[in-house]
């Protein structure tokens, strides 16, 4: 896994917190194993379209290294592997479903590029001027 020549930085825990959920991918991660519960890898990559096979598996050994997923491997032949959220993982989702809310206020979506998980999410403001 790739390792950073400077160690972090982080003095706040909002800096944690972004650390750990922040960037396109990883709460795009977090929002899929908690609509779907349990995914092996190739059901997840193909739940993120975009998403690149190294992208995803550096991806997901971040959100393990941090306690937010976790790897389940089943000894098979052919051998399996499944993902789902550690009870850390599961508290971020309403924290992540309240960014939604917040940033549905203000952000108006194309709903022909809305992701299915987002679908779901109660981020409807009745305030804002949709």
């Amino acid at each position: 896994m790739y390792k950073p020549k400077l160690e972090k930085d982080i003095r706040c825990p909002l800096e944690y917190g972004l650390d750990i959920f922040g960037g396109k991918w990883k709460s795009r991660i977090i929002c899929v194993l908690a609509e779907k519960e349990v995914l092996r890898y190739s059901s997840l990559r193909k739940e993120l379209t975009n998403i690149t096979d190294a992208v995803l598996a550096t991806t997901l050994k971040e959100l393990i290294a941090d306690g937010i997923v976790q790897r389940r491997q089943f000894d098979e032949i052919p051998p399996r592997v499944e993902y789902c959220l550690t009870d850390k993982g599961r508290s971020v989702v309403p924290i992540l479903q309240s960014i939604c809310r917040w940033s549905g206020a203000y952000h108006r979506e194309n709903s022909d590029y809305i992701l299915s998980q987002c679908q779901k999410c109660d981020y409807k403001c009745e305030n804002s001027s949709d």
